[in-house]
């Protein structure tokens, strides 16, 4: 290579992913012979239920699923997350205008802001929230800003202490709930307050719904799209991963105002062919599904949530058991910061936890554990966490 640099300003304008920070960590060590024990990444370590795998395998047979795909998507895929809505949100969609595959959560909120955001502008992004918020923005020219979410509020953002002058330039504001780190949920009238902020502003309101199915103690989760007058104002974008145990097979949605997914759709045709046919079918039977699956993850994740979370109250940390989502976010020990204890649990304990201040500012003095993996992996983990902070 030449003196220039490699890679586009772009590039360079962003910072280091912490999911392939926590990856390379996690292989340095187990290439020292340690053993290992991630609650670093939310990756569902059960399998994907057998009768969307087995509909996979005899999509795949069929010639017609391995031509082109359409970027609208198969009548079949949009039919089901239509009927997947109207069931479970009481949400009317029109799966000709208003639902476009999508592959997997992360490549929407990238290209969303892509397709809704110029130089100059301002998105408005949880904090502490899924590190694409910020960083979307960033590749699309524009400006992150943080919006903190207050554990006083919730782990709501504060609309009222929003800037008058980042308000009016925003054009993009990021949510999501139930809420990744944090655990935080809607139980109040917050989605009604956010679509009059949206109104006011002109702002385009993104709810990234990738937990609203991972719920506990009774709790279920609404759409943002239920809300009166959010279809007016934004889009949702749904996913599967978690779900159903698909994180690997990358499928999801982004559904809503017809006027926004016809522009996400644009920009999509430029940039992708759309999602494998045979998994679109596959993604429609775990839609049309009796639900019965997620049921019997959301009991599991339910009981690791209670061992953890009471394992750490035991050993002095403040935590308190989210109602949704797959991940405990606990306070640092007195002394410590995110990253020095997230350190030393690793070094000392051998256990991967993320740093709360790598998913932005609001998360300094936390860290977020995940529930994703096995039983007695997690009871090790809690007991090794408990000898080192005891």
């Amino acid at each position: 290579m030449t003196g220039r640099a490699v890679g586009a300003e772009r590039l360079r304008r962003l910072p280091p992913y912490l999911f392939a920070q926590i990856e390379q960590k996690i292989a340095a060590k187990k290439a020292a012979g340690v053993d290992v024990i991630s609650l670093g990444i939310g990756d569902p370590d059960t399998p994907t239920p057998g009768f969307v795998v087995e509909t996979l395998r005899e999509q795949v047979l069929r010639p017609d699923t391995h031509q082109y795909p359409s970027n609208r998507g198969r009548e079949s895929f949009r039919d089901a997350i239509a009927g997947f809505y109207a069931n479970r949100f009481g949400v009317s969609l029109d799966p000709g205008t208003q639902i476009i595959p999508a592959m997997g959560a992360k490549e929407a909120v990238a290209n969303v802001n892509l397709a809704f955001l110029d130089p100059g502008d301002v998105a408005l992004a949880s904090d502490p929230g899924y590190p694409v918020y910020t960083t979307g923005p960033l590749l699309a020219g524009a400006e992150p800003v943080p919006m903190p979410l207050l554990p006083e509020l919730g782990f709501q953002p504060d609309l009222t202490a929003i800037p008058a002058d980042v308000a009016a330039r925003a054009r993009v504001m990021f949510l999501n709930y139930p809420n990744n780190p944090t655990g935080g949920v809607i139980e109040d009238d917050f989605f009604e307050r956010a679509i009059a902020f949206a109104r006011a502003n002109d702002i385009i309101i993104v709810h990234d719904n990738a937990y609203s199915e991972i719920t506990y103690d009774g709790y279920r989760a609404p759409s943002f799209l239920e809300t009166p007058g959010a279809m007016d104002v934004g889009i949702e974008i749904f996913s599967l991963s978690k779900t159903y145990n698909m994180t690997g097979w990358r499928a999801g949605a982004v559904v809503g105002n017809a006027d926004l997914v016809a522009a996400y759709w644009q920009l999509k045709t430029n940039i992708d062919s759309g999602m494998f046919e045979a998994l679109q079918e596959a993604a429609a039977a775990a839609l049309r599904s009796d639900q019965s699956s997620v049921a019997e993850m959301c009991a599991i994740y339910q009981r690791r949530r209670d061992v953890l979370v009471g394992a750490l109250q035991r050993i002095g940390l403040r935590v308190d058991p989210p109602k949704g989502a797959i991940y405990v976010w606990a306070r640092v020990p007195d002394g410590e910061t995110s990253a020095s204890f997230t350190e030393k649990v690793l070094e000392e304990a051998a256990v991967v936890i993320s740093p709360g201040a790598a998913y932005g500012p609001s998360g300094e003095g936390f860290v977020r554990m995940s529930l994703t993996v096995p039983d007695d992996r997690l009871n090790e983990a809690a007991d090794r966490i408990a000898k080192l902070v005891g």
